[in-house]
């Protein structure tokens, strides 16, 4: 953590104050009066200001940029209920803009977030080892994105909440291609399947099967 240089009034540890009034100027270490956050840092006119760390009792933390007396900046948070780390930018506390989220369960994201959710284009690599690079809306792939999956299949095209959904390309290991239309993340209206036997399909596809659609 940044402190002020060694010899300068800022840098110095500030006294407790008699009446539990947090710090003023410069570096200084303070016990909330719910005594849930701990924070030991800078601080500009009685708020946190500049680099510090926010303890919680619960074994969260928050280390970087304050401003102001909020969460502003570039920084670290951890989750201790979800086990979870972020390191990026944060706006008001949340993160938005660009980071990096570790998830305990396995997997990783980089890219953009608004609200601490997936928002705008982004790499998820989740606790299944599937490659996900694309588009997010609301914390799901949604819009025009690229899946690689563990078994060597690769997906290119359209997601709707996580689902393959519109037109896309689906390339699989064994040299056989779909293309067309997806529907629930299954080959749904019309496609063209070139199998790796030679075989070629070209019509219409109801729940992942070739096929007409029957009357009533």
């Amino acid at each position: 953590m940044a402190a002020a240089s060694q010899g300068s009034r800022s840098s110095r540890p500030q006294r407790p104050d008699p009446q539990g009034r947090p710090p003023q100027d410069g570096y200084g270490v303070y016990t909330y009066p719910n005594s849930f956050f701990r924070y030991e840092g800078e601080w500009k006119g009685g708020k946190t200001h500049g680099r510090g760390k926010l303890l919680f009792k619960d074994g969260s933390y928050y280390e970087g940029q304050f401003a102001d007396g909020e969460i502003m900046g570039r920084g670290c948070r951890h989750w201790a209920a979800s086990g979870n780390t972020y390191s990026g930018q944060f706006v008001f506390g949340e993160p938005q803009g660009h980071g990096v989220m570790e998830y305990k369960a396995g997997g990783r994201y980089e890219g953009e977030l608004c609200h601490g959710m997936r928002e705008g284009h982004g790499r998820l690599v989740d606790q299944d080892g599937r490659v996900y690079c694309g588009s997010f809306h609301n914390n799901k792939r949604h819009g025009r994105g690229h899946m690689a999956f563990p078994n060597g299949d690769e997906y290119d095209g359209d997601w709707v909440r996580d689902q393959r959904q519109g037109h896309g390309v689906l390339r699989c290991a064994d040299g056989s291609t779909y293309e067309g239309q997806w529907h629930s993340g299954v080959r749904s209206g019309l496609g063209s399947m070139a199998h790796c036997s030679g075989l070629v399909y070209r019509g219409m596809w109801i729940n992942g099967h070739p096929g007409e659609p029957r009357g009533p």
